[in-house]
């Protein structure tokens, strides 16, 4: 055993760290738009050949019926969830229809008026009508051009092995459930309060197109005559120009326990807010032959449709039963994993992100597992969203300062404390898995906080202002630059023959959802609100 390796397991009090342990489990999620050949968000309904958008385990939209969401399984080898995001870019790529090309910039292409954005469809039954209902609610309540932001979520789970050795070394006598729950809070909690650091190592986001501005407030500069800016900014989705929320700001969200988190969520779900009472559930309509019915537009009218509407930069994930809704299959089986949601597809990368950064997110996450973490507090929740919102609109500025504790620091020193004390979680997982990739992928990282020109939101404006190409112009280049190594080859017949099947199947398990329906939209909807 090296003094190295001794220090890294002193550092997080651990007697030893087993191989298995570093058997670390990840999938993920990736949100592109379809757009066409020039460069405008496709109108078309999502294509037949992706199978079916409610039941494919791979492909999907969220938001949109342009914007497609593509799924990983859960893998403990890098290089094979690669793989399979890779073959789930080609098989979409050689399947969309009208010459149409994948958007690979986070903030989207530009855009016509609201109601120029087709909202997704999942068909006739009663679960279809609902996940539609749940993005027209999204619509009205914020618009629709901010959900078609895309972004990259990021699944983490430790292996089944780690537990019950890390339940004992920890001393913790409840069961494992409560035990893996509690920690999994801990490794929030840390997230939270270091979340920033990703945002600047790799927010890809530091202009947009003026249309997508347009009517809202904003406090960009004017990069060209087609884009917006900051000098200094590294990733706006995350700002006040992406996924926020006026009616979310005062919600404090505690992760100390399981059941505050869900008392609060819950408490949301259930809170009338004057604003989408205004808007209402429904208006009545008469049809041809006189009948009134209910043309719905939102679920409910309360602070939060659903639970996946508190807008957050990672969230604890359970394992969902067949209509189980997350808050109750958190409380009957704890947490099973967290979903990263604070990552920008990286224009430069063809399936916008690679097994360096992912590498660095386990490094990162496995530390913030680790790492002692102090229970939250009001305080320093609203600290953490000034310091997320300092560093989107100012991270690249050598000078910023955060604050850690209600005291400032200096963004660059904190953040170079930071990746130092990460080399002790790159260390374990390099020293078990006998590879030096970790420690690699961190020094790339330090590169990029003593020289932020290198991150992706200072490379790309950096191109954007040498090419003089407007963000557009520069998220064009590189989507097709990246539509065409994607489309040509590259995708053997055997696999090809199983997303072919798969998308069979799911058109076939949607009709056998929809000929299975046994009562009304209206009664299915009732019962799901009073649950």
């Amino acid at each position: 055993m090296t003094k190295q390796y001794q220090d890294c397991l002193q550092r997080y009090k651990l007697p030893e760290f087993h191989a298995e342990w570093a058997a670390i489990r990840r999938g993920i999620e990736k949100e592109s738009l379809r757009v066409s050949p020039d460069g405008h968000i496709s109108p078309h309904p999502h294509p037949p050949a992706l199978g079916s958008a409610l039941t494919n385990d791979y492909i999907t939209t969220d938001f949109s019926e342009a914007l497609l969401e593509f799924i990983t399984p859960v893998y403990e080898d890098i290089d094979e969830c690669l793989k399979m995001l890779e073959n789930i870019h080609r098989y979409s790529m050689q399947h969309l229809e009208n010459d149409e090309i994948l958007w690979v910039s986070s903030m989207p292409c530009p855009l016509g008026a609201e109601d120029s954005i087709p909202i997704a469809q999942f068909g006739s039954s009663n679960m279809g009508k609902m996940k539609t209902l749940y993005r027209h609610g999204l619509s009205n309540r914020y618009g629709s051009l901010m959900q078609v932001i895309a972004g990259l979520h990021y699944n983490f789970s430790m292996p089944e092995a780690f537990w019950g050795p890390y339940q004992a070394i920890c001393g913790h006598t409840g069961t494992l459930q409560d035990f893996r729950t509690d920690r999994y809070l801990h490794l929030i909690r840390n997230f939270h309060r270091y979340s920033w650091l990703l945002l600047y190592l790799f927010g890809a986001s530091p202009a947009a197109c003026k249309c997508f501005a347009q009517g809202r407030d904003h406090g960009l500069e004017s990069l060209d005559q087609h884009s917006f800016y900051l000098p200094d900014a590294t990733c706006l989705r995350m700002g006040n120009l992406g996924y926020k929320s006026e009616a979310q700001k005062s919600l404090f969200v505690c992760y100390n326990e399981l059941s505050t988190y869900v008392e609060c969520l819950h408490s949301a779900m259930h809170t009338p807010y004057e604003e989408y009472e205004t808007i209402g559930q429904y208006r009545m309509t008469t049809g041809p032959d006189g009948e009134q019915s209910k043309d719905y537009l939102q679920i409910n009218t309360n602070l939060l449709q659903l639970e996946n509407e508190f807008y957050s930069t990672i969230r604890p994930k359970p394992l969902l039963k067949d209509g189980q809704r997350p808050l109750a299959a958190l409380q009957e089986g704890g947490i099973e994993y967290v979903e990263v949601r604070a990552l920008d597809l990286n224009p430069y990368l063809p399936l916008g992100i690679d097994a360096t950064q992912i590498r660095f997110l386990d490094t990162f996450l496995l530390h913030c597992l680790l790492a002692d973490s102090p229970a939250c507090n009001q305080q320093e929740f609203f600290e953490v969203g000034e310091n997320i919102a300092k560093v989107v609109e100012h991270g690249r500025d050598p000078e910023l300062v955060l604050n850690m504790e209600a005291k400032p620091r200096k963004m660059q020193e904190w953040a170079d404390e930071l990746l130092t004390d990460l080399q002790h979680s790159a260390s374990l997982l390099d020293h078990l898995q006998k590879t030096n990739k970790h420690s690699a992928s961190l020094a790339e990282q330090a590169e990029k906080l003593a020289n932020p020109a290198l991150t992706p939101s200072g490379r790309m404006l950096a191109e954007m202002q040498e090419g003089q190409m407007s963000f557009f112009e520069f998220s064009m280049l590189q989507s097709r630059k990246h539509g065409v190594e994607l489309r040509n080859g590259g995708l053997d017949e055997k696999t090809s023959t199983e997303f072919e099947a798969a998308s069979k199947a799911s058109h076939e398990a949607q009709k056998a959802v929809e000929d299975s329906e046994t009562i009304s939209f209206d009664q299915f909807l009732d019962e799901w609100n009073s649950q």
